[in-house]
């Protein structure tokens, strides 16, 4: 029956994986350690008006099925009202048969809702009212949306500009469930706009109380922040990069392309990959300074519609998977770090998905024995964290590393009903050993097996990161 789809046996095709998952994976506890959630909704502890609110008002991934389906920009990030956008996503609903997106929409409603109805445009009515009232309710505001998908710790991602007093608040209201803070310099990169970054020297000046006329000023300027993230909590760095930066270089060449840059001028492409290159090593040093891990997401090609980005902005669903030189500028930025002996424990994300061996091979040459799985080969992200993705992301790391090392999912999300994308994970996860079982490719040892899934799914992120949790 059509209103049985999210069932027991979801994603389960054996008698192992269904044992797997629920002796060992479902009451796993969460720990989300990459997210974009809006730390200010949780200091307020946020009760969302409608499940337009919750669901479309900042999920781009639905933003991109729904003009794919033919449907104008009103009803995604326009001035339609908030029932005619649901409408329209109920619409589109029927047409993302086998993208994840149908899978994720039916799993939440399901979750959260208690909803086993598929949403077409005859249920969007009913559902929309009856998720919207419970959502309306104290029960369903953001602190208890968190406490029912059983988290136990958050780490957003800011700038190096935020003060952190949402953070701060919450941890003033002794919520059990910790929330903390990954510091994302991407804005200070992005030197191939002088304008844009000078603009943002020009607040980092203000946010530290640095004055920075010199490339050595910019870098006490950014560890003051790191300082600061620190004391609040923080122990992750995160940055978005098409690839990792390498170059060579000198101090007085990094001083020289300072300087011009600083006065408003524009670098040519080498000058620009040098200063990049420049900040990366001295931003990773920082990390291993603090005991920080680092995180590296590379491989996107993002604002490709000019058009839309002078409309919308950034983060509107215009992006996509580039295809740039990656392994050895990777390979160089590492090995420099790990020449000195200053190379932090490190998680390489990849987004095209040809990389995937890359990237699993290419953490196996800085692993050094100080810790299980310093160097991480990070979950299938962004338009990989599908059900073929995530198997061929664990499919690669277990040929080429040790995927009872692997600290496991993330949501990478904006919204406050996504963790189900854990459970997803989870389900995939226990579906492909108890496929292995059967085929007699692992053993059927379930409590090695069951240990191994409790270990990816929690243990060995909460053991991975130097953060509280709230367990």
């Amino acid at each position: 029956m059509a209103g049985k789809f999210i069932n027991e046996d979801f994603l389960l095709q054996t008698k192992t994986a269904k044992r797997l998952y629920y002796d060992y994976a479902e009451n796993t506890p969460i720990y989300d350690y990459h997210c974009h959630l809006p730390a200010e909704k949780i200091a307020a502890d946020h009760c969302f008006e409608n499940i337009t609110q919750a669901w479309l008002y900042s999920d781009h991934y639905k933003w991109r099925a729904m003009r794919t389906n033919g449907i104008d920009e009103r009803y995604c990030t326009g001035g339609a009202s908030d029932w005619e956008k649901f409408q329209k996503w109920a619409l589109t609903v029927p047409f993302t048969l086998r993208n994840p997106l149908y899978h994720w929409t039916h799993l939440e409603l399901k979750r959260y809702f208690g909803i086993d109805e598929l949403l077409t445009p005859d249920t969007a009515k009913e559902i929309y009212e009856h998720c919207s009232k419970m959502l309306r309710s104290p029960e369903f505001n953001v602190k208890n949306l968190l406490r029912k998908m059983n988290v136990k710790f958050i780490c957003t991602t800011e700038g190096p500009l935020n003060n952190l007093e949402e953070h701060k608040k919450i941890k003033q209201q002794d919520f059990e469930i910790s929330v903390h803070a990954a510091f994302r310099p991407d804005r200070c990169l992005a030197v191939e706009n002088p304008a844009g970054f000078n603009q943002f020297l020009d607040e980092l000046e203000k946010a530290s109380n640095v004055q920075i006329t010199t490339f050595d000023d910019l870098l006490a300027a950014i560890k003051k922040r790191h300082d600061y993230f620190h004391q609040n909590g923080c122990r992750l760095s995160d940055y978005g990069l098409e690839t990792a930066h390498a170059q060579d270089y000198t101090q007085n060449q990094i001083k020289t392309i300072f300087d011009k840059i600083r006065k408003g001028a524009e670098l040519n492409r080498q000058q620009s990959l040098e200063l990049k290159s420049a900040m990366m090593y001295e931003f990773a040093l920082m990390d291993y300074q603090s005991g920080w891990v680092m995180q590296l997401h590379l491989g996107a090609l993002r604002n490709n519609n000019t058009r839309m980005l002078e409309t919308l902005g950034s983060d509107t669903g215009f992006d996509s998977i580039g295809d740039f030189e990656i392994a050895k500028p990777l390979a160089k930025f590492l090995d420099r770090l790990d020449t000195d002996n200053k190379l932090t424990k490190t998680i390489l994300y990849n987004l095209n998905p040809t990389d995937n061996a890359l990237m699993a091979t290419m953490i196996g040459n800085f692993q050094d024995g100080s810790c299980p799985g310093k160097l991480q080969h990070g979950p299938a992200w962004w338009f990989l964290d599908q059900k073929d993705g995530i198997e061929k992301q664990i499919e690669t790391l277990s040929n080429m590393g040790l995927l009872s090392r692997f600290v496991g999912m993330t949501t990478d999300s904006r919204s406050f009903l996504s963790f189900v994308r854990h459970e997803y994970f989870r389900r995939i996860l226990c579906n492909i050993i108890g496929n292995d079982v059967q085929s007699n490719l692992l053993p059927d040892d379930i409590s090695l097996l069951g240990e191994m899934v409790q270990n990816i799914c929690y243990n060995n992120a909460r053991n991975y990161f130097d953060m509280t949790c709230g367990d």
